[in-house]
């Protein structure tokens, strides 16, 4: 009940402009809130079909014809198979530092990235393993890979993106700093078109083995059910709040002519 000393007041516009803020603030936190679920079905979704298909057996690459038309995405982390002869000449260093690893070698240093040209023709990138950067110049040259015509097996990756804080490639020592296709077939100059939307992580070779293949990493960051709650959070505290300040609020007293009889 309103006090006895507020009869004759009514709130301002300022009182109401607010509450209708935080009305409509409530409203944006909900809002986010379904959001991030959404979000949170779709990377599970993504999740669990990159799973399954990391664990099918290899598949052939689309005949080159194809690769314009289908879509990469539906190739990352799939095992594929490929044949071809190694181009070790034209070898993209692409310089990363190594956390987690799966091998003996971790810090800075190297993937080694090696064109594998197909018999039909087109390229396509083999991310062959890391080296440490002690190794460097030994794997510039390709690090004499299997000579003749090979047939590998691994993990199709797709090429990562480039930002605009990514630096610019070093042409004239051929490294670089993102794993993407049509960047590498830039820094490593005349290769035969067309090159591969995806590229190649080969497995794990013997013990200790530079390149020290095999650290494909299965991670999906999934944030989305924190956010689910922060927005949520923020939601609910709307309405105590508000009420809160509503209490603290005094009218303004009405002109003479405005009060009731």
């Amino acid at each position: 009940m309103a006090d006895a000393g507020d009869a004759g007041r009514t709130y301002g516009w300022r009182f109401w402009a607010f509450t209708v803020f935080m009305l409509a603030l409530m409203a944006l936190f909900v809002g986010l809130g379904v959001w991030q679920v959404q979000r949170l079905t779709e990377k599970e979704r993504l999740i669990a079909a990159v799973a399954a298909r990391f664990e099918q057996p290899p598949v052939e690459l689309p005949p080159i014809a194809e690769w314009s038309a289908t879509d990469s995405e539906q190739f990352d982390y799939r095992p594929v198979a490929v044949t071809g002869t190694y181009m070790p000449e034209a070898t993209v260093l692409v310089f990363t530092s190594l956390g987690e690893a799966r091998g003996p070698h971790a810090g800075p240093g190297y993937w080694v990235m090696t064109p594998l040209r197909l018999p039909a023709g087109g390229t396509v990138f083999i991310n062959r393993g890391f080296v440490p950067q002690s190794a460097r110049e030994t794997f510039a040259a390709g690090g004499s890979p299997e000579s003749g015509l090979v047939s590998l097996a691994g993990i199709a990756r797709l090429g990562e993106a480039i930002g605009s804080f990514t630096p610019a490639p070093d042409l004239a020592m051929r490294i670089d700093w993102v794993r993407n296709p049509t960047r590498l077939a830039t820094v490593a100059g005349r290769l035969e078109a067309p090159v591969a939307p995806v590229y190649i992580d080969l497995p794990a070779g013997p013990p200790g083995a530079l390149p020290q293949g095999g650290e494909t990493v299965l991670d999906f960051p999934n944030n989305h059910l924190g956010y689910v709650v922060t927005w949520c959070g923020f939601a609910a505290l709307v309405p105590p709040l508000l009420w809160f300040w509503v209490r603290r609020q005094r009218p303004a007293r009405l002109p003479p002519a405005d009060r009731g009889a």
